[in-house]
């Protein structure tokens, strides 16, 4: 088993007043050329966007856009018009294939705080597609939710890569074994809230870990814990 760390305290930031991000890889006006992104995986961004502010209307393409809602509220509204609010334990999924453009706002009345992972697609120029997934904490606790997967589901979102996300909840001291195939896939875990021992190692909140050459991965999780693992491909 091979790993590398991301401490929080490292990672890139980016404070404009109504957006506070935080970038474990090289994004926007953050550049480190030892951190391009793990694999297929090349944004993990930590935002934060005060009440009232947000995204205005931008273009992507041949980009698989995953969100997260750890709190708050934002609409959505995009070209291919859809026109949504995404609530707190929501994850929304956007393939950008051949082109869309969308916009994001906070229309609570508290911060928003959600993760912006991007990962590349499998296939290029597909119909650009959206999904959304409601996964509420009283329904996850005290387990590994698969939150996207290359596996077409009514239960969770479909990815265009050979890739799977999930969401653990753990309100108790636990013990979790995570597999996966070692030939061509990494996996990349961020603590939300919480700490989790991984290697030897504790990976404490907004700290998150990178792992390859294994098929197995033991998670000592504390109490009151909650992360995210993203298993990609280490190339396509």
């Amino acid at each position: 088993m091979k790993y590398t760390i991301f401490k929080a305290s490292e990672r890139g930031v980016k404070d404009i007043g109504w957006l506070i991000s935080n970038f474990t890889f090289s994004f926007s006006s953050y550049t480190n050329p030892m951190r391009n992104g793990f694999g297929l995986l090349k944004v993990f961004n930590d935002d934060i966007v005060l009440p009232g502010n947000g995204f205005g209307l931008h273009p992507h393409t041949n980009m698989e856009i995953v969100s997260v809602m750890i709190a708050g509220k934002m609409n959505h509204k995009d070209t291919m018009g859809y026109s949504e609010v995404v609530q707190e334990d929501c994850v929304q999924i956007m393939s950008a294939g051949s082109g869309l453009r969308h916009e994001e706002h906070n229309v609570g009345e508290d911060e928003v705080n959600f993760l912006q992972i991007w990962i590349e697609p499998k296939l290029q120029n597909i119909n650009p597609r959206y999904q959304r997934r409601y996964f509420p904490k009283d329904k996850r606790e005290n387990q590994l939710q698969t939150i996207v997967s290359n596996e077409e589901g009514t239960e969770h979102c479909w990815i265009n890569q050979n890739a799977k996300l999930s969401l653990g909840y753990y309100t108790a001291k636990t013990e979790v074994t995570y597999h996966f195939n070692e030939t061509n896939k990494c996996v990349y875990i961020f603590v939300i809230a919480g700490r989790v021992n991984i290697c030897g190692t504790d990976i404490d909140k907004r700290d998150s870990i990178g792992v390859w050459e294994t098929i197995v991965i033991p998670l000592h999780v504390e109490p009151d814990t909650s992360f995210i693992v993203v298993e990609v491909p280490i190339n396509n």
